[in-house]
């Protein structure tokens, strides 16, 4: 009867620290750092949309955790997002050469402005899937690299 009380007593322990690490997991937040490679030009902003979900990625900004844009200055642009719970992210990059915040396409829909995923993925008939391009964040900093791609114009 002992052993059956002491098997129970640490069973619980362990399920009560299971589940204090779990939330305090969830109650942390982390950033993720953006460095911005390959630029064709320094005209522009360079747009940024976060995403934790499938829903939206990677065209739809109204369904972003986060946006920004930043205006070009010479320097190799880095954006950071801030205050992310741990999860999978995804992101989406434009090189906005005109500034109007979209990814201007020509009659046909081929990009003429630069783009890019996180993960790098290789874009042949249209952008990635979600898990393609998802990111773990996870502690107090991620950092990432984008190479955008260009198939007209810059």
């Amino acid at each position: 009867m002992l052993k059956r009380f002491l098997v129970g007593v640490t069973s619980a322990i362990a399920l009560g620290s299971f589940s204090i690490s779990s939330e305090a997991n969830a109650a942390l937040k982390g950033n993720l750092t953006i460095a911005i490679e390959g630029l064709r030009s320094q005209r522009g902003q360079i747009c940024l949309t976060l995403f934790d979900s499938s829903q939206g990625f990677p065209s739809k900004s109204d369904r972003a955790v986060q946006a920004q844009c930043i205006r070009l200055n010479g320097t190799p642009p880095t954006i950071t997002f801030r205050n992310l719970k741990t999860g999978s992210y995804a992101v989406a990059v434009i090189h906005d050469t005109n500034g109007d915040g979209n990814l201007n396409r020509n009659a046909i829909g081929i990009p003429t402005e630069g783009f890019g995923f996180s993960r790098n993925p290789r874009i042949v008939t249209g952008p990635p899937k979600f898990s393609d391009a998802a990111v773990i964040v996870v502690g107090a900093k991620t950092d990432i690299q984008i190479r955008l791609q260009y198939f007209l114009g810059g």
